[in-house]
């Protein structure tokens, strides 16, 4: 009986043994969870008859470091949750291994080639489709039209009053620099996605009085506008009426046929029939003349797929060559009602179970899910230390049970020597 006991004993060391191997050969594996081997007693009826490894469980719920990649396809976990990923035969994997890249057929993957899981985005629109695999639109996106653009920055109070702008601005007359104080310059896109030049010249009339005049690609467009300002405040005056710091350019009588006065204009291509300049927010102090924002709002030229990238919300943003970007979906997280019940299917994935539960799903950050951390990856959990110390007392219980079987060896020799 000694000798049954103490073979069981060996056999269940060496079974921990290769858990404990196993744990130390993926310290490195990214999103690795420890396995710990649990030992039972070995009972035949009523009879004690050894020890044997009962289990195998995960640290699932403990994390791992964060490694910091650099790459914006990558994302680790910080808190509960799992990436939700899809095989080739259509069943449901889960892992914390954030690893990702777009398919050659045009969809999100993670690392081993599955098919990441996400709620789809139609842009323009920001509203959240159905849960299913993310494509990645590779196309180019066309062209738009500028409607809009804002104007923010500070007008020095110590500008001096200029006398009144010229009428007859072209592109070879260009307006005289003592009728205007500063001019700025911002850029327009029209309908094929030609970009133009859009000067703006400021002028004090008078205290707290400035008037812009415009031009565009050199020509003298218009409305001008008149900006009040409160000398005491140098802010714009209040005024229920938002066109004291709007102005609507008006572009719709403009002949761009004419190729000699507007030469960047393609046959057919047009500017929007009005372009509002929202000035609010510019200031009128003393001190320098600054601009601390001059941009269109809309409008720009068409461009080229160049790649894609994860935002920290899990935002799946598609980029094109112009400079835009598009959010085309948001990645899911799943959480279960019992993470040790999940199906391991290999060192870093899980199904589902009965045991585990049905998968819950959602875009991270929402409910008990946790947030994504982008260009960084979670590290394996395995504890080197620990997993050192776990093979020394391995070590001490394998020759434990070595001596007992010593033992019971000589015992047994010296009761037939005696026979």
């Amino acid at each position: 009986m000694s000798f049954d006991i103490a073979l069981s004993g060996i056999q269940a060391i060496n079974e921990s043994l290769d858990v404990t191997s196993h744990n130390i050969a993926n310290a490195g594996t990214y999103g690795y969870k420890s396995n710990r081997a649990n030992f039972a007693t070995l009972v035949a009826g009523s009879q004690l008859n050894g020890v044997q490894v009962g289990s195998t469980t995960q640290s699932i719920g403990l994390s791992g470091g964060i490694l910091n990649t650099g790459n914006n396809l990558d994302a680790s976990i910080s808190g509960r949750g799992f990436f939700v990923t899809r095989t080739a035969n259509n069943s449901m994997q889960y892992t914390r291994v954030g690893i990702f890249d777009t398919s050659l057929d045009g969809y999100l993957v993670d690392a081993s080639g599955r098919r990441v899981q996400g709620m789809a985005i139609t842009p323009p629109s920001t509203e959240l489709g159905a849960e299913g695999d993310l494509a990645i639109p590779n196309k180019s996106i066309p062209a738009q039209i500028t409607t809009k653009a804002t104007y923010v920055g500070n007008l020095s109070a110590d500008w001096t009053v200029k006398d009144a702008f010229p009428d007859d601005v072209t592109p070879t007359t260009p307006p005289d620099p003592s009728t205007y104080n500063v001019s700025k310059s911002t850029d327009m896109y029209d309908s094929v996605g030609t970009k133009h030049v859009l000067t703006q010249y400021f002028s004090m009339t008078g205290p707290g009085a400035v008037t812009v005049n415009y031009a565009l690609d050199g020509n003298l467009v218009g409305p001008a506008k008149e900006l009040a300002f409160d000398p005491g405040t140098g802010q714009l005056n209040a005024d229920a009426d938002s066109t004291k710091t709007v102005n609507a350019l008006d572009f719709s009588q403009l002949d761009t046929t004419d190729a000699t006065k507007w030469p960047k204009f393609a046959s057919g291509a047009k500017m929007s029939g009005a372009v509002t300049i929202d000035y609010t927010g510019t200031t009128y102090f003393a001190g320098e003349t600054s601009t601390a924002s001059n941009s269109p709002v809309d409008g720009y030229s068409a461009g080229a797929f160049s790649g894609v990238s994860l935002g920290t919300d899990g935002s799946v943003i598609a980029k094109y060559t112009n400079g835009q970007s598009q959010t085309v979906g948001r990645v899911v997280l799943a959480t279960f009602a019992n993470e040790q019940g999940l199906t391991q299917v290999s060192d870093t994935s899980w199904e589902a179970s009965t045991a585990s539960g049905t998968a819950n799903t959602d875009v991270a950050g929402v409910g008990v899910n946790g947030t994504l951390n982008v260009a960084t990856l979670e590290q394996s959990n395995v504890d080197i230390t620990s997993e050192l110390v776990g093979l020394m007392t391995s070590q001490r219980n394998y020759q434990a049970n070595s001596k007992v079987i010593q033992t019971e060896s000589t015992m047994l020799q010296s009761l037939m020597q005696a026979i």
